[in-house]
């Protein structure tokens, strides 16, 4: 693109972002000092944002350009040193994570931002079973989430069992209603996979706003029991019965924090270890097989049916331990916390990290779910900020942040291959 047709592009880009920020930003009601309301008027808001809108798409385009010219000579040097580097960032990471509460300096709120990170984590690993390794656009995913919530929910107040004992059984009914899922989906593909997912996410969020009689409707459940350390409940009293008590312990609200802390921690990296057995196993390569062409999958006689039907249950059974552990963490849910925005903030995390990665959704969801927090202070600007930022990533990874992972059979083939070259060397 020459520079004159750049810069036409840009000047359009910037004249849609007016017609978008004149009424979102330059125009704001307030109230008053004397109690009446009032249009405040930005337009030196809308000037700045319409110019950064104009360089930006400007840049943009002029170095999209430039590499659309460039030769491909295959894979370019950042991303070999991001291979390298991932070698050593995936346990860097697990140890930072193993040790992030005895960390100096560390409190209350990086505990809970740490605890959201890492069940952000677990639901998009379980969405990377689905959608990464089987390739089904699975937009109802927070479905999965609500069911292991309201499950733990009501086997323990109606039924008084603990957390122990709820938290298969919540995996265990998430994993039957994504079989319940995937019957109907099993011809379709793409978009229209994507619509009916969708339609049944919303499906069991009306269900749960209606049935008021079990599930408490808009008002939610509320009083849901926490969950114990072998028996030893987290209580303030520090009597012989409790968990300061037995261990000698300081009475401190911080134990339960920290116990549940871990106990996400634990899940996710069983979600994590499960994962990746199950993709060096026949079912985990048909799941990548599925992805890569259902047409050539189907003529390699795989049984598609049953590869579908078995990424949508485990994928559902993680969704369900995650939301099981929301509910005895918040103590209250209700079903305004499983809308579809959820699903897409999920879905994001696995696009984002790359299909299939499990490091890189990890880092997708730091980066998401961390980085919202430290731009809280933005406030109104914090949208704009994180979208953008989200923006330039896809742009310059187009992939994902580690979207560069080669099949797991290739890798396979790959380490083969090594070894009997290294072994005709000695020979």
């Amino acid at each position: 693109m020459t520079p004159a047709a750049a810069v036409r592009d840009a000047a359009i880009a910037a004249l849609v972002a007016f017609g978008l920020f004149a009424m979102l930003v330059g125009l704001r009601t307030d109230v008053s000092p004397t109690g009446g309301l009032f249009l405040r008027q930005r337009w030196a808001d809308v000037a700045l944002l319409c110019g950064i809108v104009f360089a930006g798409r400007l840049a943009l385009t002029l170095w999209l350009g430039r590499r659309a010219l460039r030769p491909s000579t295959g894979p370019t040097p950042l991303t070999l040193q991001l291979q390298r580097l991932g070698r050593f960032f995936a346990p860097a990471m697990l140890a930072a994570a193993l040790v992030l509460p005895f960390i100096p300096g560390i409190g209350r709120y990086e505990l809970d931002i740490g605890i959201l990170v890492l069940t952000y984590v677990m639901l998009g690993w379980g969405l990377n079973i689905v959608v990464g390794l089987a390739g089904l656009l699975d937009l109802g995913y927070v479905a999965f989430y609500a069911i292991g919530a309201y499950s733990y929910a009501l086997l323990a107040q109606y039924f008084g069992l603990s957390f122990w004992i709820c938290l298969p059984l919540a995996g265990i009914l998430a994993a039957f209603w994504g079989v319940i899922l995937g019957f109907p989906v099993l011809r379709l593909r793409g978009d229209y996979l994507a619509i009916v997912t969708l339609a049944f996410g919303e499906i069991i969020r009306v269900v749960l706003i209606n049935w008021a009689s079990l599930t408490g409707g808009p008002n939610g459940i509320s009083g849901i029991p926490r969950p114990t350390f072998f028996g030893l409940p987290f209580s303030m009293s520090g009597g012989e019965g409790s968990f300061a008590g037995f261990f000698g312990l300081e009475p401190s609200p911080s134990h339960r924090v920290i116990f549940l802390y871990y106990l996400i921690f634990f899940l996710a990296l069983l979600t994590n270890w499960v994962t990746i057995r199950l993709r060096r196993q026949p079912l985990g390569r048909a799941w990548e097989a599925l992805r890569e062409d259902e047409i050539a999958c189907r003529s390699l006689g795989i049984n598609i049916r049953d590869t579908k039907l078995s990424a949508f249950a485990i994928g559902a059974m993680f969704g369900g331990f995650a939301g099981a552990f929301f509910a005895t963490r918040q103590a209250f849910i209700s079903p305004e916390s499983f809308t579809f925005i959820e699903s897409a903030i999920i879905l994001a995390i696995v696009v984002l990290g790359g299909l299939g990665s499990q490091v890189g959704v990890a880092v997708a969801a730091l980066v998401m779910i961390g980085g919202f927090e430290v731009f809280r202070n933005l406030e109104e600007w914090r949208m704009l900020v994180f979208g953008a930022a989200m923006v330039v990533i896809m742009v310059l990874r187009p992939r994902g942040l580690i979207g560069t992972r080669t099949p797991t059979i290739a890798l396979k083939e790959k380490r083969i291959i090594g070894k009997d070259l290294v072994g005709e060397g000695r020979g």
